[in-house]
């Protein structure tokens, strides 16, 4: 039976342990089961992520603690690649870097981020089901069909660990009626922890939020619910400034369009659409497939739970409308929202939004399957399903522990790696670059020695000693956040013309050059409003935890 409302005002971490936290992370662990035969699943994004984690572990032995640009990108030309991607996967891959050998890294990543998922749907499932059907829910969730495309086709890990803030929102969501403006702190913590983790998640999030409000303010005929997800919008934005404001700000400095090149583009990737690529083809018709089963299995257990109870309108209903929401958008139908509403096509992947359709998944097939022969029919269905996918469409690539092993000694011995193409400063073309220049290059005739004396990411510096006005070229390309001193003054420095590395003047004479990677004035601003913000919920919480003490009967 469900948990009385009594109960579910009780329930929360302390029910998660020992018993439902083991389970939810032995399922979590069962999905890894391929890697111990085969190797590292090698997704699309799964060079870009290790690649960004062996160098963050490299720039804090280095001492740098909050890494900004990924120096060993494009082979050593760098790139602003910790700018613009949120810090918590690179944060927690590069920890586990710490401990693991690099070959259980990503596992461990994985099986973090699927645990952390089923946990976060336990705590929502929890309020309304009871123990066992939470317990169902919650593995459900973790490896849901979509879950195991990302690990083991696309290896967005990033998006993988966002997906544990999804059952929270819509657990915050449905409390802010009964706990009026308390609500907004745990709401605007979502949100900015979507902002930390995964820009197109994130934009997923804020959207999601503002439909989930409405449903709510609807149902429970509250408008005051709509000034809490808005407020929590805003808070969360300042949370995550730190990082925000520099994206933001900077992002004019990069090639960002990048992220919408033909193949990523929204256009290109509603379910079954089919372009001049063969490989997206395949892959769209197996994250297609895996779609249209979930679509299909839900309709059926949407109709079986409304031949049951039918408590619960708010959660019902607000799984209901993001369902509805999450199915349309994957369909060109929808063309219309992706081209005009702000930042929405920065999602670019239409079927992106299964991460949010698995959610309701989960819970609609707990809610309508009582029975235990149902939910495992549906289990190995889709099972059969990802299978099929596996076989019959497109094979997983694999990476061995000797691949990961090259790709460690590539960074170590200063080889470096392939880089993002978004991330690429403005005016850049690493298509133009070559791998074995030497670190600083002077144009100008006569006579020439370099010396190189440091050479760390975020810190350069060399002597030359030329008997003529020359030209520096160096192994680096240009951004505007680098500032360069030449025997204490700094100068202007240009662009290669067809490279995009840094250029600047050298006059005749023994020259000692420093090239600094300098704190913009966005990274100070951003700083300055997430530490206010944190300043100003501590006080809120603090002050809301006083009120209630003093109200409470002694």
């Amino acid at each position: 039976m469900p948990p009385t409302e009594e109960h579910a005002r009780e329930a929360g971490l302390a029910q998660l342990f020992p018993l439902p936290a083991s389970i939810i992370a032995v399922v979590a662990f069962a999905a890894l089961g391929p890697m111990f035969f085969l190797g590292n699943p090698s997704g699309h994004d799964f060079e870009f992520h290790l690649n960004s984690w062996m160098e963050v572990v490299t720039q804090w032995q280095q001492g740098i603690i909050y890494p900004r640009w990924a120096a060993m990108a494009h082979y050593g030309y760098g790139e602003a690649r910790f700018l613009f991607y949120p810090p918590a996967s690179w944060i927690l891959g590069g920890l586990l870097g710490f401990v693991l050998p690099w070959a259980w890294v990503a596992p461990a990543f994985i099986w973090i981020a699927l645990s952390a998922a089923g946990f976060s749907m336990f705590l929502l499932a929890r309020r309304w089901l009871s123990r066992v059907d939470a317990i169902f829910a919650a593995a459900l969730y973790a490896v849901n069909p979509y879950h195991l495309v990302i690990v083991y086709w696309r290896s967005a890990l990033a998006e993988l660990l966002a997906s544990a803030l999804l059952p929270l929102l819509l657990l915050f969501v449905l409390r802010a009626e009964p706990e009026g403006r308390k609500t907004i702190v745990p709401l605007s913590l979502v949100v900015a922890g979507a902002w930390l983790t995964n820009a197109p998640s994130a934009v997923m999030v804020n959207y999601s939020l503002a439909l989930l409000v409405v449903v709510v303010a609807i149902v429970r005929r509250s408008p005051r619910i709509l000034l809490y997800g808005g407020g929590a919008v805003l808070v969360g934005a300042a949370l995550s400034g730190f990082y925000l404001m520099p994206a933001a700000y900077e992002e004019k400095w990069v090639n960002i369009a990048q992220v919408l090149s033909p193949g990523v583009r929204p256009k290109d990737n509603f379910l079954f659409t089919i372009i001049a690529d063969p490989d997206h083809n395949r892959f769209n018709l197996l994250v297609s497939t895996v779609a249209i089963s979930e679509m299909v299995l839900l309709l059926g257990a949407v109709f079986l739970a409304r031949k049951g109870r039918r408590d619960q309108p708010q959660l019902r209903w607000t799984l209901t409308a993001w369902a509805a929401a999450a199915v349309l958008l994957m369909f060109s139908i929808t063309s219309f929202f992706w081209e005009h509403l702000p930042k929405f096509r920065f999602v670019q992947l239409p079927w992106r939004w299964l991460l949010c359709l698995n959610l309701a998944f989960a819970l609609w097939i707990t809610l309508g399957m009582r029975r235990w022969i149902g939910r495992t029919l549906v289990c190995l269905l889709m099972i059969g399903v990802i299978l099929f996918g596996w076989h019959r469409i497109q094979t997983p690539w694999w990476d061995s522990a000797d691949d990961i092993a090259e790709m460690h000694d590539n960074l170590e011995e200063g080889k470096g790696y392939e880089g993002t193409d978004e991330y690429v400063p403005t005016g850049a073309d690493p298509y133009e670059i070559k791998q074995d220049v030497r670190k600083v290059v002077v144009e100008g005739g006569g006579q020439v020695r370099v010396h190189v004396q440091q050479w760390s990411p975020e810190t350069r510096s060399f002597t030359a000693d030329v008997t003529q006005p020359s030209r520096a070229i160096l192994r680096l390309f240009n951004y505007p956040a680098w500032r360069v001193e030449v025997n204490g003054r700094v100068v202007p420095t240009e662009m290669h013309e067809v490279t995009g590395q840094m250029m600047f003047a050298l006059p005749p004479g023994n020259n000692r050059v420093r090239i600094t990677l300098i704190r913009t004035w966005d990274r100070t601003l951003g700083g300055v409003i997430s530490g206010v913000s944190v300043v100003l919920i501590v006080g809120v919480i603090a002050t809301d935890k006083r009120r209630s003490e003093s109200m409470s009967p002694s």
